[in-house]
């Protein structure tokens, strides 16, 4: 298929719906361009509120926004929803399950995924949390693990399916553990009067030396106080070595066993099968110069978790965020529009606004640049910016109802088992040598 055979404008085709392949879609909206928006889910999701859909304080359609919705009176887009198969650079195409799409301009905005390592024992018996699809079955599995629990005869029959036990004390993490410990200090005797408070474990653990590393060192202790505080055990400077599905096993002897393993220690770009390995960095990040287009190429762009812009200013790249997706969006949709005109680019410079992360009812961290606030202040700061950036005036009004019902009744949501959460087997498949006949 080629959706481009009857148009006199310059193509310009984006990978993925999230928060910086919108802004892109948004800078061209009036320019003399026809959009092509590719993605295998037809909403957005606004990220930073997944883990209360895996704790079950929000239902997945109040952080989803339909993907055409958003763009309703846009002329110049169209919205394909497929999956992407993989690039062709020489011919300019993106081939899909329905068929290739020829494009002048391609903007890449696949966004990341969660990183194991190269541990495929890890990533089969461990939980990530990077899409709604995997924040239901998150929480589908912590509410079957308390039924089940609940069969259990002794404490010790309990213990593995009432630990929960979260890697990466990054912001996911922090707030994942906080929600968590809410959950086993306001809900647990509340929905599971059979079972006892303090029998459920929260711990978070990571290698660094600080919980949310990228914060100041003042927000840093508070949110670890706060974890303290509501009876999270916070495990740093400690190496996971192995999981296998009952019992973590840390680098120094430590184990715990457990039902339940939250792994966000660490995210990796996805990028599509066409791109040369020669223009991959660290971090599965495809290398950009500073207009975000790929190094080595002409009309192929990368912005945010999947772009490593490497300059002497940022040695490692930007901070996996939505607001560098956003201001990456927002400059590469203007630079393309420069370049079709002819006129010289501009570099991309990041506006760094702050960091927030939430630790739980009136707990939460902020660092915006010189002013640094931690607490109730910091908590309703968050709660707007949150609340601001989210996608739909009636997401907005059903996010706020929910909140404001779960600090009233400190019972908030619906925690239903629509489906349940079955892991397949792990298959160890052995190398095996061909012998001629």
């Amino acid at each position: 298929m080629n959706p481009t055979d009857q148009s006199k404008f310059p193509t310009v085709v984006i990978i993925g719906g999230g928060f910086g392949g919108l802004q892109v879609a948004k800078q061209l909206a009036d320019k003399p361009v026809e959009i092509i928006l590719i993605d295998k889910h037809n909403y957005h999701t606004f990220q930073p509120l997944l883990y209360q859909v895996a704790t079950g304080s929000l239902e997945a359609e109040a952080i989803a926004f339909s993907l055409r919705k958003n763009f309703d009176g846009q002329k110049n887009l169209r919205f394909r929803n497929t999956e992407v198969t993989r690039i062709d650079a020489e011919k300019n195409t993106v081939v899909t399950a329905i068929g290739e799409i020829v494009y002048d301009y391609l903007v890449i905005a696949t966004g990341s995924t969660t990183n194991f390592f190269g541990n495929k024992e890890i990533e089969h018996y461990s939980m990530p949390m990077k899409s709604i699809p995997e924040a239901l079955n998150l929480r589908y599995l912590v509410l079957q693990n308390l039924e089940e629990a609940i069969l259990k005869p002794s404490k010790e029959d309990r213990a593995p399916y009432l630990s929960f036990v979260l890697v990466g004390a990054g912001p996911t993490g922090v707030e994942l553990a906080g929600a968590l410990a809410e959950l086993r200090n306001h809900v647990l005797n509340k929905d599971y009067p059979e079972l006892v408070k303090d029998e459920m474990k929260v711990y978070l653990v990571d290698f660094l030396p600080k919980v949310l590393g990228p914060f100041s060192d003042e927000g840093s202790k508070a949110a670890e106080n706060y974890l303290h505080s509501m009876g999270v055990e916070v495990l740093l400077n400690v190496k996971v070595e192995s999981y296998d599905g009952h019992e973590i096993k840390f680098e120094g002897g430590k184990s715990i066993f457990t039902k339940n393993v939250i792994w966000s220690a660490g995210v990796m770009g996805v990028v599509p099968d066409g791109i040369s390995k020669d223009s991959i960095e660290r971090g599965n990040r495809i290398k950009v110069d500073t207009i975000c287009r790929m190094v080595g190429s002409n009309n192929i762009f990368a912005i945010g978790d999947v772009a490593a812009m490497i300059t002497d200013e940022t040695p490692k790249g930007h901070p996996g965020v939505a607001q560098v997706a956003i201001q990456m969006g927002q400059a590469t949709g203007k630079n393309i529009y420069r370049l079709i005109k002819g006129e010289q680019t501009v570099p991309f410079k990041y506006n760094d606004k702050g960091s927030l992360a939430t630790i739980g009812r009136n707990k939460a961290i902020a660092d915006l640049g010189k002013l640094k606030f931690q607490g109730f202040f910091a908590w309703l700061i968050w709660m707007f910016v949150h609340l601001i950036s989210l996608m739909g005036g009636r997401n907005r009004i059903i996010v706020f109802i929910n909140w404001v019902a779960s600090y009233i009744t400190y019972n908030g949501g619906s925690r239903l088992i629509i489906r349940n959460f079955e892991r397949d087997e792990l298959i160890q498949k052995d190398e095996q040598v061909s012998k001629p006949d």
